[in-house]
This record gives C-alpha cells, sequence and structure tokens, in this order.
C-alpha cells in the first residue's frame, strides 16, 4: 500500500424528509463513480461500500440520520466534498422527493 494514500473524512446529515431512499442513493453513486478514490459510508458500526447502490439503501438512513463518508485515493478530499455537498443540498430533492431540477 502506497505511503502517499489520501484519506478524507467528514460527517453529514441526511436533511431531505424522505432519507435516503433509491433515488438519492442513485445519484450518490453516480456522483462516487467519478472518483478514482474507494468511498466507504459509515453509520452506527456499518461501513458499506459508496459506490453500491444496494448497499447504500440496506442503510435505510432516514432524515436525520448521520453518516460519515470517508474516501482513500487520490482524489479522496475531492470525493468526500462533492458527496458531502449533495447530500447538504438534499440530493437536489423538494419535500415531496421530486427533482428539484428534472433535468438531472
Amino acid at each position: 500500500m502506497s505511503q502517499d494514500l489520501q484519506v478524507a473524512r467528514r460527517q453529514v446529515e441526511i436533511l431531505n424528509a424522505l432519507g435516503l431512499h433509491l433515488r438519492p442513493a442513485d445519484k450518490f453513486v453516480r456522483l462516487a463513480h467519478r472518483f478514482q478514490s474507494e468511498i466507504r459510508v459509515n453509520h452506527e458500526g456499518h461501513e458499506i461500500n459508496g459506490k453500491s447502490i444496494l448497499d447504500l439503501t440496506t442503510l435505510a438512513a432516514e432524515c436525520g440520520t448521520m453518516l460519515v463518508l470517508e474516501a482513500r485515493g487520490p482524489d479522496a478530499e475531492a470525493a468526500v466534498e462533492a458527496l458531502a455537498e449533495l447530500v447538504l443540498a438534499r440530493f437536489h430533492e423538494t419535500e415531496e422527493g421530486h427533482d428539484k431540477d428534472p433535468a438531472r
């Protein structure tokens, strides 16, 4: 393993009313795949692959759930920053769970 491996971590809160259901999980995974780094999501002692939609949906993360995003790799900081912004932007959804921008 390389001595230069970057690791970035950030805690985020799920803010959208419907939580981390299938549509926001898909957005998270699509964004995560843009990065070379390994992406992990931690919740209450469970660590899952942040590039797996199945893994993300098994978290059953409702509104108010705290998650720790972790990335390991050459673009770890950028990955965690982008994913945290997506979560904090409520996955660009309305309160009813619809996309704010249908073109996304």
